[in-house]
């Protein structure tokens, strides 16, 4: 069987954990790490994406969503709260870009079906099967009070289906975090020896992270409930 995985990977602690876990199981010469430009203010980790990917032997690739509905991710004029996950209202999340995950999981099913389809075109009267995996680094903490639907058992359950079933049963989706926290998803990327001084959660676009945005605070307490040093530099 062929088979390549095509992974969600925005340059996050989640993803490019997700990109090494694909990499140690397949290869770097059969991962692609896919970035998604969607008009995100913190457009600098697509840069920390690339490093990473390059540092994990992984081909890098850009997709492009349409113009998005303003959210605070995507008009930096909008604040940021500086609070942690656990202390935002419970219900969608402020941060929450409607159907995101939706949008770009759909995007990269076609990138990767079209991939299938042109081996598969290559190869005819072969009888070696062709297939394409998906890799998304969604985990319970963002599914947690509904705070981001799109990243739910429940919507993952729904787009596995989709997709398997529109691309003629050759991509299916593999979410390794879907029940994790995200300190057990760090504690899972020092076995796997990841740099994480190569990845990037903050939502502001700055040089640095600010330390005080929800994913800032959510980076630290996973690197602290693993009583780990968190390797990136903070503002505050």
């Amino acid at each position: 069987m062929i088979t390549r995985a095509f992974v969600l990977h925005s340059g996050g602690i989640d993803s490019s954990t997700t990109l090494a876990m694909a990499v140690a199981e397949f290869g770097g010469d059969n991962v692609i790490s896919v970035g998604v430009n969607y008009g995100q203010r913190h457009s600098i980790e697509m840069e920390y994406a690339s490093k990473f990917a390059d540092k994990l032997g992984a081909r890098r690739t850009m997709l492009r969503l349409g113009p998005q509905p303003t959210s605070m991710l995507t008009d930096d004029s909008i604040e940021i709260p500086k609070k942690s996950y656990a202390d935002l209202e419970p219900g969608i999340s402020p941060t929450y870009v409607p159907f995101r995950n939706g949008q770009m999981l759909s995007l990269i099913a076609a990138y990767a079906h079209h991939w299938v389809s042109d081996i598969a075109g290559y190869r005819q009267g072969d009888d070696e099967q062709i297939s394409a995996q998906i890799w998304f680094g969604a985990h319970a903490e963002d599914a947690a009070n509904w705070a981001y639907p799109d990243c739910t058992p429940e919507f993952v359950g729904a787009m596995a289906n989709a997709i398997f079933i529109g691309t003629y049963q050759t991509v299916r989706l593999v979410t390794p975090f879907i029940h994790s926290t995200k300190d057990e998803i760090v504690r899972r990327g020092v076995k796997l020896g990841i740099d994480y001084s190569l990845t990037w959660s903050c939502y502001h676009g700055g040089e640095i992270h600010c330390g005080e945005c929800p994913t800032c605070i959510a980076r630290k307490e996973s690197f602290a409930k693993n009583h780990m040093q968190d390797p990136t530099q903070y503002a505050k």
